[in-house]
């Protein structure tokens, strides 16, 4: 197994990596092993078990989604997987969207974050009204 769209490899937790789980969470879904190297080498954790509490407390506070988070166990070195499901709903991280793209993350802005929002809520843009627009706006000729 290897890094991919939609496996990342993380020698030590880092808060920042919210960010990873809320592009899986907003894609396809996804996993991030903790305790692996960049080659996938299990390098281990020395604190497995506090991680363990505090991974999935993390994700539900920041978040308010839950992910499956394991322990293993592999030549008596302990690493964490933590497997994200996709949602049909738009999740955010501090106020921002996340997405996952090949084996990137990238911050949803601009019309790219609007395509995105009302495609999580089933809507298109002819769906949006406009509340500035008035009937005079219509171009009869048009119509």
């Amino acid at each position: 197994m290897q890094e991919n769209q939609n496996i990342e490899w993380k020698e030590t937790w880092k808060d920042e990596y919210l960010k990873w789980i809320c592009g899986f969470a907003n894609a396809t879904g996804g996993k991030i092993f903790i305790g692996k190297n960049d080659t996938g080498k299990v390098i281990g954790l020395e604190n497995s078990q506090k991680l363990l509490e505090d991974i999935p407390n993390k994700i539900q506070n920041h978040l308010g989604i839950i992910c499956d988070v394991i322990l293993h166990r592999e030549s008596e070195k302990q690493y964490i997987e933590i497997d994200i499901k996709p949602y049909k709903v738009p999740i955010s991280y501090k106020g921002k969207y996340f997405y996952r793209s090949g084996s990137t993350k990238q911050e949803l802005r601009g019309n790219t974050l609007n395509n995105f929002l009302l495609k999580k809520t089933g809507k298109t843009w002819d769906d949006v009204i406009e509340p500035k627009a008035e009937l005079k706006d219509i171009d009869l000729k048009a119509v």
